[in-house]
């Protein structure tokens, strides 16, 4: 069991095109903030991510942001959170994120965001850390990427524990409850 005081949410700093996305945003952050669980995202007040935070704060939880100074200087940064943390690079931002949550979950998003995500879950495939990984799926969104790690799976190229990592779902509440039950899978020597 994982306990859950902070969760990482990656997420697009766009809108997109469906109002699905914002909804699941706004939907996760009120769960989020009803369950006493604060948020850690990427510190701006755009797109899905200023949403989740925006439901988080006003649901009257804690949202923690992590932003690089030149988004700040863009005026980017979301000027209401619980605590923003300025760092110098997106390096140190992943790194912060990852030390302040207990799991990670991605909600849609665009190249930034499968980065962030796929990089936190490689890390619990290599035994750098133990930390439970999950998708939002809104709207079937990440449908065709679990189709292609699927198909990385028939190819021998992902073992199938580790694809065994993420966790899916297309509810808040199903999905953080898999997340804080979530136990890894133990590593293979040779990782």
């Amino acid at each position: 069991m994982t306990a859950l005081r902070r969760v990482c949410v990656y997420c697009g700093s766009s809108l997109g095109r469906r109002p699905a996305f914002g909804a699941a945003a706004r939907a996760l952050g009120r769960v989020l903030a009803h369950r006493g669980v604060g948020l850690v995202y990427g510190g701006a007040h755009v797109g899905l991510m200023g949403m989740v935070a925006d439901a988080v704060l006003d649901a009257d939880g804690e949202a923690f942001g992590v932003i690089p100074a030149s988004l700040v200087e863009a005026e980017i940064a979301h000027r209401g959170l619980t605590e923003l943390h300025v760092v110098t690079s997106m390096a140190d931002r992943k790194a912060r994120m990852g030390e302040l949550a207990d799991a990670f979950i991605a909600l849609p998003g665009g190249f930034g965001t499968l980065e962030e995500f796929f990089e936190t879950v490689t890390a619990v495939q290599l035994g750098l850390h133990a930390k439970p990984c999950g998708l939002l799926d809104v709207d079937g969104f990440f449908a065709p990427l679990l189709t292609f790690l699927d198909h990385a799976v028939d190819e021998g190229m992902v073992r199938p524990e580790n694809r065994a990592i993420l966790v899916v779902d297309d509810d808040p509440d199903r999905l953080l409850d898999q997340l804080a039950s979530w136990e890894p899978a133990p590593r293979p020597r040779w990782a």
